[in-house]
């Protein structure tokens, strides 16, 4: 009987050790190893639950904030320190994440940037739309520093351009807001390449490379998906009136 066996034995050594078998193990051994590198990637993701909502000072950042806590209009004030709390979704209760309103003033935007970036699941980037057409030049800078920056560009969290104030005449439409950020965020990413270099060789601009080369920007070159809204905290009605918040609102479901 075991003599019977033996041949049949031996044929089943033979194919464990053949290259068939050998295929089917470096296949598995693939997919493993992109599990766990999916695992990684989704564990570093789930660990960043901050939205943060950047912008200059009196873009509306901490009325948003407000409106989106409470849903009630309170008076403001200029931010020199960060607020954050617990945002629970509106058709989603167990879900949640920690919005952080970071202050707008110059001399701490970065500051504050450089201690909550880390942890940034998305970004919030709050434009007056009423007066964008003054300030472009100075939005443009502040998100090209937050665009250039390599925590930033590593994590790619989702990037919304929320532009405020809409209920007011004057206010500039999101479409046109996009138009000048991308010639704006062009004419600064030309400049910054064209930065001298110091005497170790490296470039005193800081980095410069934005979007692809010899392409003229637009925001579809970035890492991170953008996205524009329109909205207005204040709301048509002033401070008796509901915030028009339904874009931000149905664009953090997305992005929680």
């Amino acid at each position: 009987m075991a003599g019977g066996l033996e041949p049949h034995l031996e044929a089943l050594r033979r194919e464990l050790h053949g290259p068939a078998v050998l295929s089917v193990l470096i296949a598995l051994i693939a997919v493993a190893i992109t599990f766990l590198i999916w695992r990684f990637v989704q564990g570093r993701r789930s660990s960043r639950k901050a939205v943060l909502l950047l912008g200059l000072c009196d873009a509306g950042k901490t009325l948003l904030f407000a409106r989106l806590l409470s849903g009630r209009y309170r008076d403001t004030q200029t931010s020199i320190t960060d607020s954050s709390a617990v945002y629970r979704l509106c058709r989603d209760k167990s879900t949640s994440v920690t919005l952080i309103d970071l202050p707008g003033h110059e001399s701490l935007r970065l500051q504050f940037l450089e201690r909550f970036k880390a942890a940034a699941r998305a970004i919030v980037f709050v434009v007056d739309s009423v007066a964008f057409q003054r300030e472009v030049k100075d939005v443009a800078e502040f998100l090209y520093q937050v665009l250039v920056d390599s925590t930033v560009l590593r994590n790619a969290p989702a990037l919304l351009i929320a532009c405020n104030k809409q209920d007011v005449t004057m206010a500039k439409s999101a479409k046109l807001i996009q138009q000048q950020l991308e010639k704006e965020l062009n004419t600064l990413r030309v400049t910054r390449s064209a930065a001298p270099t110091s005497l170790d060789g490296s470039a005193t601009g800081g980095p410069a490379q934005l979007g692809k080369k010899g392409k003229d920007f637009d925001f579809s070159q970035l890492p991170m998906k953008v996205e524009f809204v329109e909205c207005s905290a204040r709301g048509s009605k002033g401070e008796e009136g509901e915030a028009d918040l339904e874009g931000l609102e149905k664009w953090l479901m997305k992005v929680a």
